[in-house]
């Protein structure tokens, strides 16, 4: 390859981050005709591409990785990691496997939006039309409209699904 075709492609694959060329990165995955765009530098290995929904969004430097399942239009932000699988430690070997060991399936409902540097443990559930704030790490299954944030992941708001409103709990209140 010479260098300024590697040039061009370290550009598409890397900084291009336009509906055209997120739509046309999404169709060399397997994954057009449903409106998903793939932003540079995303991975996507699901094991089951034709359970990502209609119009999602998959952010700069996304990894999608195992038994995932996404919801109709969602929005996953730029540098988030939702990872299915599992490494066990070896006491033989003294190591980790390099393999994973069995999936726990990921799903994230239809409507949500997934911050930036959002992460999804193995075996979590989102409901529908949740908000994920940035830099959360979601460990354990999240209801319906919840608004969730923090280091692990806790309920900071709702959205209410008649108005999107979003509404706040407060310090005195008790969270679901």
């Amino acid at each position: 390859m010479d260098d300024n075709r590697f040039a061009e492609l370290t550009y598409y694959l890397n900084q291009s981050d336009n509906l055209a060329d997120n739509l046309h990165r999404a169709e060399l995955l397997g994954l057009g005709g449903r409106n998903i765009r793939v932003a540079p530098g995303a991975i996507v290995r699901v094991r089951e591409p034709d359970r990502l929904g209609r119009n999602l969004f998959i952010g700069l430097y996304t990894y999608l990785n195992g038994d995932i399942t996404i919801g109709d239009n969602t929005l996953i932000g730029p540098h988030c990691s939702l990872t299915a699988g599992h490494h066990r430690f070896d006491p033989v070997t003294g190591w980790f496997s390099a393999r994973s060991h069995g999936d726990d399936a990921i799903a994230i409902g239809p409507g949500c939006w997934l911050a930036s540097s959002v992460t999804v443990t193995a075996g979590v559930h989102i409901g529908r039309g949740c908000l994920i704030c940035a830099n959360a790490v979601v460990t354990k299954d999240v209801p319906d409209y919840a608004i969730m944030a923090g280091v692990p992941a806790r309920p900071i708001g709702r959205i209410d699904p008649r108005t999107g409103e979003y509404l706040w709990h407060t310090h005195r209140e008790e969270t679901p």
